[in-house]
């Protein structure tokens, strides 16, 4: 897996919008933000154009995605928001001149569309705050983006949860938004999940549905092969008139009680203020017990 160079300040971070409109007023915290870590700020007209719900028409996003990925200059693009439209143009988006200059790709949410096209190119992203969030998300939020661009490496110790189970793992982060990757099933854009630790969050859908998605993949044989399990925040979940009877943490648990890797529940990330920084395609070490939870990078243990 080949990583994206670290960030040094005075390095150029550009903008982008390859899904849902953002309005000028939302980006001013993050470009100071941006600004006062060091760095400079490319933010072109286009991150603000509006049709219908989207940041412009597929030609527009996809041609402004595309020229941020060829610029040499660039050595980060943030995504400004998620919402909806990345799937529409990625697979209209070129990776050459990507691979002869790779950048970071930030985002997530409707993110993860990209993150799994640049996973499938065998390079690393960030799975992390956007500009749209900047004014309200934590500052570990921000810290851990800022801290991974730069090359610092990650290490997380949460409180345990009771649905944990206990256990140790090492592979690959993949992942992302879950009903992102239920989009993705069956395409060359799913990721490879063989020996991997896979990351799941999302927000907004009906509890059925966080049901119909793990099954889904649990039909497919992902959770044959996977080694460990990570799940962040599952915000904002919706129910029926008959109420469904469990919560979404209550629906995963209950679906893979016949697994025996290591789940970790209530991990600081998705579409919460506390939205941790996290490596896509990066080799992690997940370690569950009673009184301790912890996910840290694979070279940390090394050295330890």
């Amino acid at each position: 897996m080949n990583t994206p160079p670290d960030l040094q300040k005075g390095d150029l971070i550009a903008l982008a919008a390859p899904a849902s409109s953002i309005r000028s007023e939302q980006l001013k915290e993050a470009i100071k933000v941006i600004e006062q870590k060091g760095y400079n700020v490319r933010s072109d007209m286009e991150v603000l154009a509006v049709h219908h719900q989207f940041a412009g028409d597929l030609t527009q996003r996809r041609r402004h995605f595309q020229q941020l990925l060829d610029d040499p200059d660039i050595h980060a693009i943030f995504c400004a928001r998620g919402g909806y439209g990345s799937l529409q143009i990625v697979d209209h988006l070129d990776f050459t001149g990507f691979r002869k200059h790779p950048k970071w790709v930030v985002g997530y949410s409707d993110i993860t569309v990209l993150h799994a096209r640049i996973l499938a190119e065998g390079f690393e992203s960030l799975h992390a705050t956007m500009p749209v969030n900047f004014s309200h998300h934590t500052a570990d939020s921000l810290n851990s983006l800022f801290d991974s661009l730069e090359g610092k490496p990650l290490s997380y110790t949460i409180t345990p949860h009771p649905l944990n189970r206990y256990g140790q793992a090492v592979g690959r982060l993949i992942g992302g938004n879950l009903s992102m990757l239920y989009s993705l099933q069956g395409s060359a854009l799913f990721p490879a999940y063989k020996e991997c630790i896979l990351f799941l969050e999302d927000v907004g859908e009906y509890l059925y549905h966080i049901d119909r998605m793990i099954l889904s993949l649990k039909r497919a044989g992902l959770f044959n092969q996977i080694a460990g399990l990570i799940i962040g925040g599952f915000t904002k979940m919706m129910d029926t008139d008959i109420p469904f009877g469990q919560q979404a943490y209550e629906i995963i648990a209950s679906q893979l009680t016949e697994y025996s890797f290591p789940m970790m529940f209530g991990f600081p990330a998705g579409h919460l203020d506390d939205n941790r920084a996290l490596i896509i395609g990066r080799k992690m070490q997940m370690s569950v017990s009673p009184h301790q939870v912890m996910l840290k990078e694979e070279a940390q243990i090394q050295k330890q």
